[in-house]
């Protein structure tokens, strides 16, 4: 009899447990319902063309693109299209340090001076200190960005040597090892490792000895390596008011920290290599990195503050070696962003579910791929009732309007002030040559009877000055893509004359990577008219 019982109550849990996984099952989300998410998305956040693959238990279930490469071309999206992936470069540049570290050539906290003896910061003692792995963690005591206008916007002239030398130059701005900042010049420096470790080139490196063994063979480690550029998307982003394409911006010296260039198909396999912890190819034969190597890339190095609710009851957050880490409804997350000038991208892994999501837009829109990436992760977590999109779309919108309130009372005012017979701005208070330690020259001239900011390292910075309030100009730059526009901040010596200068970026909006608030020009000589 009791025997009898148990049976029963055991048969019982089993019916609610196989209950359980069905009910569960029927959660996830189809591919037909994957459509209806994207499309829904190129509208509400006006992206010309979306690629999406799912990977889950080592079998792609969804792998399709969407909308327009171009807004010129119009021609299709598919999953061969290739897109710029940005910063998820960082986790090859990781992968490739970790291949030379299994041959034994490095290890994670080997000196960067051992490798690159004139690599200098700030700091001395940083300088000694300075490891392999903080080259990867973002915990260099800089701010965020710091540095990367050497870089971006792509007419810069900075060379890797140069950029190695001016890190000296960067104030950091907390500790060193105390605090999380993202950045992008320290990821250049570890592909120089790479370079110098194996003597070949850093994009050698991670074609001949990673993409090559996978088989990316679309992929390349920068757009001018393509072998084939007949199926690649533009870049695309507002420009007053109207979403187009605009030139495809980034500097070839920064390809360590976001030059691949790739597409669902080869970033498949990237992923699934990932999630078989370093394995590849038939019946995961091969290895491309042992499992400890994998481990540590996938381990916390950098803590992350968690503030607030979260959408999936995340406690802990940190970043590894070029990896963002996480934990979502009890599982841990492995993922990364990408983002250039009108080109962002989004990787997502949850091992314990054998779960990967990529998605690849052509927009400059975080919150597309955000929308896209949570409502896929909802479905397997068992998140229901929230609309991503539309959250999202709401969080965009208000966003927006801040900075909209912020620059367009600025505009106002400075509409007003030209209306006005005011006292008329002297010019030679402010004309002249000022120079930054690591951004060089800029020239404030007279062209045409108004002032004009040329930066001569960097020519896509020009445009003209327009008086604000008392010793602070607003440069308004030529090229209108690029939504960065700065205030000037004049400093006056005894006689009201300008002796230097430094700049804030008018909108919230502004992209980190000009990092304007770095730079502390002084004057070196006048310059008055044309």
């Amino acid at each position: 009899m009791r025997t009898s019982s148990c049976t029963r109550i055991s048969l019982f849990l089993i019916i609610i447990l196989l209950a359980g996984i069905r009910h569960a099952e029927s959660q996830v989300i189809t591919s037909v319902q994957i459509d209806s998410l994207v499309e829904r998305t190129l509208t509400t956040f006006d992206v010309p063309g979306i690629a999406i693959a799912v990977v889950k238990d080592g079998a792609v279930i969804h792998f399709k693109g969407y909308g327009v490469r171009s807004l010129n071309s119009r021609q299709k999206v598919d999953e061969n299209t290739l897109f710029g992936i940005a910063s998820n470069s960082k986790a090859f540049t990781t992968a490739a340090l970790g291949i030379l570290l299994d041959e034994g050539k490095i290890k994670w906290d080997d000196k960067v001076t051992d490798y690159i003896p004139e690599f200098k910061m700030f700091d001395p003692y940083v300088t000694a200190e300075f490891t392999i792995r903080d080259l990867l963690t973002h915990r260099s005591g800089l701010g965020l960005g710091a540095g990367d206008l050497m870089i971006f916007p792509d007419s810069s002239d900075f060379t890797l040597k140069d950029i190695i030398h001016n890190l000296r130059y960067l104030k950091p701005v907390s500790g060193f090892r105390t605090k999380f900042d993202y950045d992008n010049l320290l990821y250049i420096v570890a592909g120089e490792v790479v370079a110098r470790v194996s003597g070949i080139s850093w994009e050698d490196f991670i074609e001949t000895r990673i993409m090559q063994p996978l088989g990316m063979a679309q992929s390349a480690a920068s757009f001018n390596r393509l072998k084939d550029k007949s199926n690649v998307i533009d870049a695309h982003a507002p420009v007053n008011g109207k979403v187009q394409v605009i030139r495809r911006d980034f500097s070839t010296v920064a390809d360590a920290a976001g030059g691949i260039y790739s597409n669902l198909s080869d970033m498949c396999k990237w992923i699934s290599m990932q999630m078989d912890n370093g394995k590849y190819g038939q019946g995961l034969s091969k290895q491309l990195l042992s499992e400890e190597v994998h481990d540590e890339m996938w381990a916390l190095q950098t803590i992350l503050p968690v503030r607030g609710p979260s959408p999936y009851n995340t406690h802990f957050a940190g970043y590894g070696l070029g990896w963002f880490l996480s934990d979502v409804k009890g599982y841990k997350q492995v993922s990364h962003t990408g983002g250039l000038a009108g080109i962002v991208t989004q990787v997502s892994i949850i091992p314990e579910l054998k779960l990967g999501i990529i998605v690849l837009t052509n927009q400059q829109s975080g919150a597309a791929f955000t929308a896209i990436t949570s409502t896929i992760k909802d479905s397997y977590l068992g998140v229901t009732g929230k609309d991503r999109v539309k959250q999202m779309h709401d969080g965009v919108v208000e966003a927006e309007d801040n900075a909209v309130n912020i620059t367009s009372e600025i505009w106002k005012d400075i509409e007003e002030q030209q209306k006005k017979p005011a006292v008329k701005v002297n010019p030679g208070l402010f004309t002249g040559v000022y120079t930054d330690n690591w951004f060089g020259d800029v020239t404030i001239a007279l062209k045409s009877g108004k002032l004009w900011f040329d930066l001569k390292r960097s020519p896509r910075l020009s445009g003209e000055m327009l008086a604000y309030k008392g010793n602070t100009f607003i440069v308004k730059w030529n090229d209108r893509s690029m939504d960065a526009d700065a205030f000037v901040i004049f400093d006056l010596d005894q006689d009201g004359k300008a002796s230097g200068m430094k700049m804030k970026a008018i909108s919230p909006l502004t992209d980190f990577s000009f990092d304007f608030q770095d730079l502390d020009f002084k004057r070196v000589m006048e310059k008055t008219k044309d």
